[in-house]
């Protein structure tokens, strides 16, 4: 039996509006007695509110939408649990879409949110997105759009940014206070990511340590194990001298562990490995891997965080969000002699 909101009134012997404002929880001004009586009712007969007729009233949906690049991309994975897990408690329910890198996949996935009046959408993209979209009264208003970007587009407010720079910096700094000197980089190879920052990292912290750049220390490849495999492949035939490896991500480092095995090279005895991201599968890893840490899930969960506050509270401005990453010391790096 579905009951009505009515019908939970009449057998509460309430108000209707007692019963909306008890299942909205603004029902402080009601006796315990009479709430207790109330949501005896919800429960007994599994009441759940009728969203769309919910909308019709208020003009929410209690629905967002989500744009993501890659779904079987972990960091996207961990992304979405990040968000879901800010949204659920507050009674949101997630709509997922996969744009598979593609900008004309996201105006599309936009167009149909907007006429499925989600409440406002998170768009994961790698790409710019055109100024008449970001501009569009209709999704700034009604459908208000927070971007994990990486802070690409450029915006004052609700950028998101990880220090990523910084942190492939360190990690070159590091690997030369270990005594390397020959250093390689797994670098991307579509672009989609955006991550030149990583490379300028690899670049000005070498330049600065007054260790010469060789361009066929660098190989691009997928952020992808297979990816991260057939660069590495790439890379120590192009230098056998290399002794050691920076990954642009945890999977190209999974990658370069199966082709060193392959090769016939130990990690770390014969050539160091570092990644990025700081999956916790990074942990199992033989060795365990020196990953370069970003609190993933966090991005996420701010993103949705700022989103609900659009939403909930338009007149508010959305402030910036800055993240710290951490070079997560393991067993996949050797100290050399120095000579």
């Amino acid at each position: 039996m579905k009951l009505t909101i009515r019908q939970i009134a009449e057998m509460a012997g309430v108000s209707i509006t007692t019963v909306s404002q008890i299942l909205n929880n603004k029902g402080s001004r009601f006796s315990e007695k009479t709430r207790k009586r109330v949501l005896d009712i919800v429960n007994e007969y599994q009441y759940k509110p009728d969203f769309f007729a919910s909308n019709l009233i208020n003009r929410h949906s209690k629905t967002i939408g989500m744009i993501v690049p890659e779904v079987t991309d972990l960091f996207f994975t961990k992304i979405v649990e990040g968000a879901e897990s800010y949204l659920d408690p507050l009674g949101y329910m997630l709509v997922l879409c996969h744009s598979q890198q593609d900008p004309d996949k996201e105006i599309k996935f936009l167009e149909e949110l907007a006429h499925r009046s989600v409440d406002g959408v998170l768009l994961a993209t790698p790409n710019l997105i055109p100024e008449n979209i970001r501009k569009n009264n209709r999704y700034r208003d009604r459908m208000p759009m927070i971007l994990i970007d990486r802070g690409i587009n450029r915006r004052d407010h609700g950028r998101i940014i990880i220090k990523e720079y910084e942190a492939c910096y360190q990690t070159i700094v590091y690997l030369s206070q270990q005594g390397h000197q020959k250093i390689g980089m797994l670098q991307e190879q579509t672009g989609y990511y955006q991550l030149e920052e990583r490379l300028n990292g690899y670049k000005d912290a070498l330049k600065d340590l007054n260790i010469p750049f060789h361009k066929n220390r660098t190989v691009a490849g997928e952020l992808t194990v297979r990816g991260g495999y057939l660069a590495t492949k790439q890379l120590l035939a192009q230098d056998d001298e290399i002794t050691a490896i920076f990954c642009a991500n945890d999977a190209m480092a999974m990658g370069c562990y199966q082709a060193l095995y392959e090769l016939g090279k130990k990690v770390p005895e014969d050539i160091s490995v570092v990644g990025f991201d700081g999956m916790s599968l990074t942990e199992s890893m033989v060795p365990p891997l020196t990953t370069i840490a970003q609190p993933i899930f966090d991005i996420g969960y701010t993103a949705a965080k700022f989103l609900v506050d659009a939403i909930e509270y338009p007149e508010r401005e959305i402030p910036n969000k800055v993240f710290n990453t951490k070079l997560i010391i393991r067993e996949s790096v050797r100290p050399l002699t120095k000579e």
